[in-house]
């Protein structure tokens, strides 16, 4: 699957695909939001949780590097570097 296909599903197959095709990167809190990434192989995706329900409000796919700069202060580069 490539973007321009993500992006002509609707929302609820958009979610479907993601939960079975995707692979969870990673998750960060956003407010009111639990938003989920993950790699969808030449692209990635996130789904955005209301954290209160639980509910999908936005899934939405990228291939923006600029995208990811949320989740750099996430990630724990010390554990894969070498000294």
């Amino acid at each position: 699957m490539n973007l321009y296909d993500f992006f002509s599903c609707d929302h609820e197959e958009r979610a479907e695909l993601v939960c079975t095709q995707g692979e969870l990167v990673i998750v960060r809190g956003s407010g009111a939001y639990r938003i989920c990434l993950y790699t969808m192989g030449r692209f990635f995706a996130e789904v955005w949780y209301r954290a209160d329900n639980n509910e999908v409000d936005l899934v939405r796919g990228f291939k923006s590097l600029d995208m990811l700069e949320p989740y750099l202060e996430l990630v724990n580069l010390s554990e894969i570097t070498e000294d």
